[in-house]
């Protein structure tokens, strides 16, 4: 007998969902994760005494839009979301400030009032393409077949129709940006935004990434109270509730592969556990180029594209909050605070990545959590991270190790530019570079998304076409995570995908 029915490799959150799915439908599931802690990127600790740090992702909107937390009955176990509202604000160097609340009518009239007519602009936006991004996200939360697809379009009888829409999601998001608003903070708003997800303004294809944005007045954003990892906690909990095993410390050193099948893993080089399956919550690399290199998967990696690393993240405890030089309102710092001054910004730092080179003048993502969340910092006290994009993996001329101090202080002089005297309360500091996040994380060259996330390596291309199933061409092994449909983020859906293939495969006697 099989020591598990199916084996769960790293514990990221997507494998955490999974694996809790299975175990409540009464499998069991064993998970090995080669660090001390649970979660992967999506992971809390005290780095500076006092003060606790995300080591990865820290705002939860995509899984906002699942019914994961509920299926799973997460608040048992200790999940408690704290509202983000605003959602977005943003200063400027002029003194105007923009906030976008989840409240539709509530944002159109304060747009209003800075930007005349923009705020009926935003609305006809946010109404318009509303239709087109609720079928996307229902995309996102099942497997990408054809079928699925089309079924999520064609029941929205209000999305708009193929001959206007179709040329427009084939644009880039920089396009779509001039042809919907006039106002160039508006538009470095919503396009810092939606250059998240990877690609630049000016790339085609690229406009999807925007017309998302309607979603974050139905979604919202929230935190977990303690901190990002506190999702990972409290599925893991879940996880052991509901029977299962989860080791941390405990590193899989390789598949066990038998009659053209896995059948277990080795962990720690010696011990050695049989399952019905095993799903692999790790990069798609790390699966075929350490776990299991076979030839019969090489033929996946000229296929995949990683890319040079993605962004850069330096988290600062400070002895007292930030303050603003544009605005003193109280909501200033609750929600995420989008530090660019327009989308040609975006598309400079861009080009400076394209060269290997780090952006000098980058655009910022700076987020105050403390301001809602008192575990994270001592009284009086702040956490401040500042989240940079493009900064590539490979630079051309240096190295990150070379390069990290230079880099931290032109992300502390850029913050500055809106909050001046920050600098002055730093009593603690940890930069995440490309090659940081590799070491530390397992996110290869950098990349916090795993593959990149055009569209070309998106819905069933995502690893590569003939593996976007959560299947692969191995009998017994299955993929989940930031490589596999829908891609990176904090959502879950492809944890909750993948348990929904294994289920059907174990009570259909496939295995």
């Amino acid at each position: 007998m099989a020591d598990a029915d199916v084996i769960v490799v790293g514990s990221g959150h997507n494998a955490l969902v999974a694996a809790a799915y299975l175990a409540r439908s009464g499998y069991r599931v064993m998970v090995f994760e080669r660090r001390s802690h649970v979660g992967g990127a999506v992971s809390t600790v005290e780095q500076v005494p006092g003060y606790r740090f995300d080591l990865g992702g820290s705002a939860h909107i995509l899984i906002r839009l699942t019914p994961i937390v509920e299926e799973l009955e997460l608040k048992r176990y200790g999940l408690e979301y704290l509202e983000l509202d605003p959602l977005f604000v943003a200063p400027f160097e002029d003194g105007e400030t923009l906030f976008i609340y989840r409240d539709l009518e509530r944002t159109a009239a304060l747009l209003e009032a800075h930007l005349p007519g923009e705020g009926e602009a935003y609305v006809r936006f946010c109404q318009h393409w509303m239709p087109f991004a609720e079928a996307v996200c229902e995309t996102f939360l099942n497997p990408p077949t054809p079928w699925a697809i089309f079924r999520a379009f064609a029941k929205r009888r209000q999305t708009p129709s193929w001959r206007e829409t179709l040329p427009r999601i084939l644009k880039p998001f920089s396009q779509i940006l001039e042809e919907s608003f006039r106002s160039p903070k508006l538009r470095a708003l919503m396009g810092w935004m939606a250059a998240q997800s990877g690609p630049p303004p000016g790339e085609p294809l690229s406009a999807p990434f925007l017309l998302w944005h309607p979603l974050y007045h139905k979604g919202g954003i929230a935190r977990p109270r303690g901190g990002s990892g506190m999702l990972s906690v409290a599925l893991a909990r879940c996880i052991v509730d509901h029977g299962g095993l989860v080791y941390t410390n405990t590193p899989v050193t390789q598949l066990l592969y038998k009659q053209n099948r896995v059948v277990g893993v080795e962990v720690a080089g010696e011990t050695h556990y049989t399952a019905r399956a095993v799903l692999c919550g790790t990069h798609v690399l790390e699966v075929i180029e350490r776990l299991l290199p076979i030839p019969e998967l090489q033929a996946i990696r000229p296929l995949v594209r990683v890319g040079n690393g993605f962004g850069i993240m330096l988290r600062l405890a400070l002895k007292a909050p930030v303050r603003y030089q544009a605005t003193t309102h109280p909501d200033v710092r609750v929600g995420l605070q989008l530090l660019c001054r327009s989308v040609e910004q975006i598309e400079y730092a861009y080009g400076a990545y394209r060269m290997g080179q780090p952006a000098s003048d980058p655009p910022l993502v700076a987020m105050t959590f403390s301001a809602i969340d008192d575990t994270l910092a001592p009284p009086g006290g702040e956490v401040l991270w500042l989240w940079g994009q493009y900064f590539p993996y490979a630079l051309q001329e240096s190295s990150w190790e070379v390069e990290g101090p230079r880099v931290q202080e032109i992300l502390l002089q850029q913050f500055e530019r809106y909050a001046p005297g920050t600098r002055d309360h730093i009593v603690g500091s940890l930069l995440q570079t490309p090659l940081w996040l590799e070491r530390e994380l397992g996110l290869r060259r950098g990349n916090v998304m795993h593959l990149e996330m055009s569209l070309d390596q998106m819905f069933s291309l995502r690893p590569a076409a003939g593996w976007s199933g959560y299947r692969t061409p191995i009998r017994g092994l299955y993929l989940t995570g930031a490589s596999t449909h829908p891609g990176g983020g904090i959502m879950g859906a492809a944890g909750r995908n993948a348990a929904h293939i294994l289920l059907q495969d174990l009570e259909r006697g496939r295995l």
